[in-house]
């Protein structure tokens, strides 16, 4: 590029990434801890060429169309907050980062189950007030994790990640999604089963499925009903997918046990909602992909994804990869 390109970076990403753009573009980069406000990303795309954003950023066809954009870059492996058919036909690539957070989130996943099953954080909350006076042969008993059965809802990549993990504690591990995987049955022993199976089977049932129409509210309150009692849920996917209202009532009539949640709708949840207060609700601030490795690896990728598209290249992670076909 003879001219330095302008972007707009919506948020502070790792160095790895954004020093990279700060020496190939005119980048102007949000620096508040929250993210910046509509008006904002209106203004500041004005005259960019390129966009690095955020899950928390809504780019629909009015920010498209409030620049020149050759190039839209998201921070995430998801981009349900990027209207992909609007970009598309604009002839504008959106790239994103997958791949790279699979074993993060997948780590951290399997730490919420832990953490739900055991009863970690009350038991953190219990010593922290002073309650801890002596060894309680009725105290905090949670679920046992080895040997139970494991509901995996989505076999992606964070999906089958999370189901190894459960392997090697000798669990049995249900699946569900929209194929199947005989090749994954097999290396893994996992049995493929109905979405009403796995609810009604599963001591723990976890999440992994994109945010789509289809799979909005997919947890409801028929799903949470249908429950073991002593069931656990997990959600390290997407927030939506989950109906928040009736994970609350689920939790306080006790149609299941307890849930453990890194994303949450809406997202951040009010420090006053009754999941954050409830003592079987464990929330984490959407923290599956935070390691040192994957956030770095994602700034270099959302930096490849950028560059690329204003190099007129094809982007090396591309989420709608149906736009070079327009082109054709």
């Amino acid at each position: 590029m003879n001219r330095q390109p302008k972007v707009y970076v919506t948020r502070l990403i790792p160095e790895a990434g954004l020093q990279t753009v700060r020496e190939t573009c005119h980048a102007r980069v949000w620096e508040g801890k929250l993210p910046p406000p509509r008006d904002v990303i209106l203004r500041e795309v004005a005259d960019c060429e390129g966009l690095l954003c955020l899950l928390s950023d809504e780019i629909n066809g009015t920010v498209m169309d409030a620049g020149e954009l050759r190039v839209i870059s998201q921070f995430a492996v998801g981009v349900d907050n990027i209207d992909l058919t609007a970009a598309t036909a604009r002839g504008i690539p959106v790239g994103h980062t997958p791949g790279v957070l699979t074993e993060a989130t997948a780590d951290l996943t399997f730490a919420l189950l832990m953490a739900a099953a055991r009863r970690i954080p009350e038991g953190v909350d219990f010593v922290r007030d002073g309650g801890w006076r002596t060894w309680e042969p009725l105290g905090l008993l949670g679920a046992q994790v080895w040997g139970a059965t494991l509901g995996v809802i989505g076999l992606g990549r964070i999906g089958t990640a999370v189901a190894r993990r459960g392997r090697g504690f000798q669990m049995r591990v249900l699946y569900s999604d929209p194929r199947r995987h005989p090749e994954l049955e097999k290396e893994l022993g996992l049995e493929y089963v109905s979405l009403e199976e796995l609810v009604e089977q599963a001591d723990f049932v976890t999440v992994h499925t994109p945010l789509l129409p289809e799979t909005r509210h997919l947890i409801d309150e028929g799903t949470l009903r249908a429950m073991k009692p002593e069931a656990i849920l997990i959600n390290a996917a997407r927030g939506g997918i989950v109906d928040a209202d009736a994970l609350v009532r689920a939790l306080e009539e006790g149609w299941i046990a307890r849930a453990a949640l890194d994303v949450t709708d809406p997202e951040p949840l009010p420090a006053d909602h009754p999941l954050v207060r409830m003592p079987n609700c464990v929330v984490v601030p959407h923290i599956g992909s935070a390691t040192v490795r994957a956030r770095n690896r994602m700034a270099e990728m959302a930096a490849e994804n950028l560059l690329a598209g204003l190099t007129g290249e094809r982007l090396p992670y591309c989420a709608n990869p149906a736009v070079y076909e327009r082109e054709s």
